[in-house]
């Protein structure tokens, strides 16, 4: 095990915007994947009461080596969890809010339904509310991602999480190319919504792979970059393989940026939701 740096040592400080949050989600009976997923960000973006609102259940079909979301049976679809969502929008006076799921394999449409209406169901309640979607790949099937896309949320994001070459070893069950393929669909059916992808550094990826990732997410249209710290959850998880320093983080970001895309977050902390406004200026 590598000892963590210094720079990714984050002091909690626990405010009563926390706890708030905290008790209007469990009120809602809503899911986070900043709580489930452990993200180092979580306490300081529920202090400034915001939230990944995560759905379609806490339990995920897929078992990726990086994740410390449960990979279990997953639960019944929630026809409720929409209005639900919507609810706790309203409620936190949300100007940009980010919503992601598990992974639904075990759903014929992967669950983009369920996305479509608690689109709808934001728009409905709170029309002022700039909306993105975290989405899994939904097997690369078409006409289940035309579903999320024909609702036009502002920006669609999928996450190629590494490079390459290291997906056998940290997404098994997904696949490069499918999960480009997916952002190529987003910008040729509505050009008007913005997509967006992140990475992790750590796995033991090469600066030629990351650069090589680059172009290609630039090729199929990705508009947005975020690259962060892979941190393991536990033992049990992959293990990482470097810390990568602040100041290599800034030289991804410049030459991510030099690149083409229109707006890059490269930081240790940084994930894929982290203040994900600012991409649209807010």
């Amino acid at each position: 095990m590598l000892k963590k740096p210094d720079w990714l040592r984050i002091p909690h400080k626990h405010s009563p915007n926390q706890a708030a949050v905290e008790a209007l989600l469990e009120s809602l009976q809503l899911n986070t994947v900043c709580q489930e997923a452990n993200c180092p960000n979580y306490a300081e973006c529920f202090s400034q009461k915001t939230a990944t609102i995560m759905i379609l259940g806490a339990n995920c079909t897929r078992d990726c080596r990086f994740c410390n979301v449960r990979h279990a049976e997953p639960t019944p679809v929630d026809p409720e969890e929409p209005m639900r969502v919507a609810e706790a929008v309203k409620a936190l006076g949300l100007r940009y809010v980010v919503i992601t799921s598990v992974t639904r394999d075990d759903l014929p449409d992967g669950g983009t339904m369920q996305f479509a209406q608690v689109i709808q169901a934001i728009r409905n309640t709170t029309p002022g509310t700039a909306i993105e979607v975290l989405i899994p790949d939904f097997m690369g099937n078409p006409s289940a991602l035309a579903q999320v896309i024909a609702a036009a949320p502002n920006v669609i994001s999928h996450n190629m999480e590494t490079v390459a070459a290291l997906y056998p070893q940290i997404r098994p069950g997904a696949d490069y190319v499918r999960s480009l393929t997916i952002l190529h669909q987003i910008k040729t059916q509505n050009p008007a919504v913005r997509s967006k992808s992140g990475i992790m550094l750590g796995f033991g990826e090469t600066e030629e792979q990351v650069l090589q990732l680059f172009d290609d997410l630039l090729e199929v249209g990705c508009e947005f970059l975020t690259i962060g710290q892979y941190l393991a959850p536990s033992k049990a998880h992959y293990p990482v393989q470097s810390y990568v320093t602040p100041a290599q983080f800034e030289a991804y970001g410049a030459a991510a940026r030099a690149k083409g895309f229109a707006f890059v977050a490269s930081a240790p902390l940084v994930r894929s939701s982290y203040h994900a406004g600012e991409a649209l200026g807010l």
